[in-house]
């Protein structure tokens, strides 16, 4: 498959050889192999995406006057929030899977618990057994978040690496609409058991790709590797650089661990990178979007809006699709500031839009006129956080944190991600029946504001960049900082004078 690369749009086409021309810088190319791999892993991501969309039309459809099981409001939010909290212990076991058994065998595993969680939901009796089978979801998600991102980092080559890095948002963002539209048709039951079946087609196109070359290199089985590698990148392609560079890469990771990594990442060289992926992370799940995604039908009902709540949430996934899309097409074009600028921007306003539309609601306002004004906004609500808050943290974290801690450094930062989500979607019911659903938006509007602050004065651009150009650049800064913050002090010392009148 070529990849063809021009100022205005990329282009794929099939190609059963291809030798890469430096003298060509427009003309990328790659295997079919590899796309089949990332497309493969991609669909665990479709699983994630159903999984986190779940909760939108089960809650109400629990509430229906046929159904089995009718919850509270307490344990609607701990139904929601059960599975982001299980993802973060999820995250921590992923770690040690990944690196023992391997990145394709732990992500095949991942259907396990996703299947079995589905099933006891479907099969509960009590609301008991649905907390349960969110909490075993949240562990399927939080290894497949970790896992799924290493794979495609050490299959896919560089050169396509943009473009096929954004198929697990986009296929993701299918599973949410997916999760939409079918909760407009089934009760929550009926939802469980196609949840259950979701993850079947990931589980048998997974097992028919390969391992990472650099996990069998790493577990000393460079034939494997070397084989893995080939079928990756095509039968006549000549692998033999690539896999020398492999082997060397893994040469120095082995002498870097040697040493205290955790005692690396938090001195004072490396924790400008680590700040600002945190940092990332915090801003993009205090904006309030899972809230969104969990409670959509829920918040639209409570908004009073003129239009069927299921219908407003379909459109709200199909939006989320759409402007994953876009992003794709920006992200290298405008670069990675500007969009979240933008993105933070478009989130601010329509959530202070929100927030004083639910405050005339709480308050008593006639706002039947303008019950329209939730899905506009809700709209673009999504499509400003999916063209920035939502994919660009992702891809900063694997390309500002430096190459000696990024493991490390990468498993904590998604650990962090998965508690400001379980935070956020555990209070949010909570914080709108104490103070109303207007204060909750307000308090993500001046987040998102604050986010443009915390972009403007730290985050790096990084488009167009090497892995080591940023962090070279990044380590710069860092001393360039401390030097300008010396240079200050002893000028302050010159210049000090002994009398305030002494001029």
């Amino acid at each position: 498959m070529v990849l063809i690369r021009t100022d205005t749009h990329y282009s794929l086409v099939f190609a059963s050889n291809y030798n890469i021309d430096d003298d060509t810088p427009l003309e990328w190319r790659c295997a079919p192999q590899q796309v089949l791999a990332a497309l493969a892993v991609s669909l665990g991501s479709m699983v994630v995406g159903f999984s986190s969309a779940f909760t939108a039309p089960a809650l109400e459809s629990m509430n229906d006057e046929d159904s089995r099981l009718h919850i509270t409001d307490a344990e609607a939010s701990w139904i929601g929030s059960l599975m982001p909290l299980s993802a973060l212990f999820g995250g921590i076991i992923g770690g040690p899977f990944i690196e023992n058994m391997g990145r394709r065998t732990t992500i095949v595993l991942t259907a396990i618990p996703f299947i079995s969680s589905f099933l006891l939901i479907y099969f509960a009796q009590h609301v008991a057994m649905i907390m349960a089978g969110r909490s075993l979801t949240g562990l399927g998600v939080g290894i497949a978040s970790l896992a799924l991102p290493v794979y495609l980092g050490e299959t896919v080559e560089a050169r396509v690496r943009g473009t096929l890095g954004l198929l697990p948002t986009t296929i993701g963002n299918m599973g949410i609409l997916i999760s939409f539209v079918a909760g407009t048709y089934l009760d929550w039951t009926h939802l469980a058991l196609l949840g259950a079946c979701l993850p079947l087609p990931f589980f048998i196109c997974t097992i028919l790709i390969p391992e990472t070359p650099t996990w069998f290199i790493n577990k000393g089985k460079e034939k494997q590797a070397e084989a893995s590698l080939q079928w990756l990148r095509g039968r006549k392609a000549n692998v033999s650089e690539e896999m020398s560079n492999i082997v060397k890469a893994h040469k120095e990771a082995y002498h870097e661990q040697n040493q205290n990594v955790l005692k690396e990442l938090f001195s004072k060289r490396y924790y400008l990178p680590f700040v600002i992926s945190l940092g990332l992370m915090f801003f993009q799940q205090f904006s309030g979007i899972n809230a969104v995604i969990f409670y959509t039908v829920t918040i639209f009902k409570e908004s009073g809006s003129t239009i069927d709540s299921n219908l407003c949430s379909i459109i709200v996934g199909v939006v989320n699709i759409a402007s994953t899309l876009v992003a794709t097409v920006l992200i290298d074009k405008l670069g990675r500031k500007i969009l979240l600028y933008i993105s933070n921007a478009l989130m601010t306003l329509t959530l202070l839009v929100l927030g004083v539309f639910f405050y005339g609601k709480t308050n008593g306002y006639d706002l039947e006129s303008y019950g329209w004004v939730p899905l506009p906004a809700f709209v673009i609500f999504i499509f400003g956080f999916a063209i920035g808050a939502g994919p660009i943290p992702w891809l900063m974290m694997g390309e500002i944190l430096p190459a000696k801690v990024r493991g490390t450094a990468a498993s904590i930062v998604t650990a962090f991600n998965w508690t400001c989500t379980f935070i956020v979607t555990k209070t949010f019911i909570d914080m709108s029946k104490a103070f109303g659903t207007h204060s909750a938006f307000m308090m993500f509007a001046l987040i998102c504001a604050i986010g443009i602050l915390f972009t403007y004065k730290l985050v790096p651009e990084t488009q167009g960049r090497t892995l080591e150009d940023i962090e070279n650049n990044l380590m710069a800064r860092r001393e360039s900082r401390m030097s300008i913050k010396s240079l200050k002090k002893i000028n302050s010392l010159a210049y000090l004078k002994p009398f305030p009148s002494m001029l």
